[in-house]
């Protein structure tokens, strides 16, 4: 089987000190983590850069305009998609959001907003651990 390479942008989107974290419905037609939860982001387009990646899917997913912070953390994982073996690199950026109202797009049927203490409290994709333990890390 033949390895598809992406670069994706995620975003851990903060407002009053908790973290934007959206379930992945059944509806998503590339998921592979059906009823788990993720930070907001995606893969990125050919000819974006890394900014304007994540705006697109911050706003595609939430509805939010943020102001985008410096990246903190690269991580990879490798999941089957569609019967196709992925190789997803996923640099994480620290964002501000000045509301909590989100207008959930078809992708995810789910949304909390969490204290970034709790993340071992939700369901959420296994790659997004380690992350979380780097934000505590430098939190603290």
């Amino acid at each position: 089987m033949e390895t598809k390479l992406f670069v994706a942008t995620k975003a851990f989107i903060y407002f009053n000190g908790k973290i934007l974290l959206l379930r992945e419905s059944d509806k998503y037609k590339d998921g592979s983590n059906h009823g788990k939860y993720d930070v907001v982001g995606g893969r990125i387009k050919p000819g974006q850069n890394f900014k304007e990646s994540l705006l697109r899917e911050i706003k595609e997913e939430t509805g939010l305009n943020v102001k985008i912070g410096k990246p903190f953390f690269v991580n990879e994982w490798r999941p089957i998609v569609n019967n196709e073996q992925w190789h997803i690199v996923g640099v994480y950026f620290e964002c501000v959001s000045n509301s909590n109202s989100i207008k959930l797009s078809e992708d995810h049927d789910h949304f909390l907003w969490i204290n970034p203490n709790e993340y071992k409290n939700h369901k959420l994709i296994e790659n997004l651990n380690v992350v979380f333990e780097e934000v505590l890390k430098n939190k603290m």
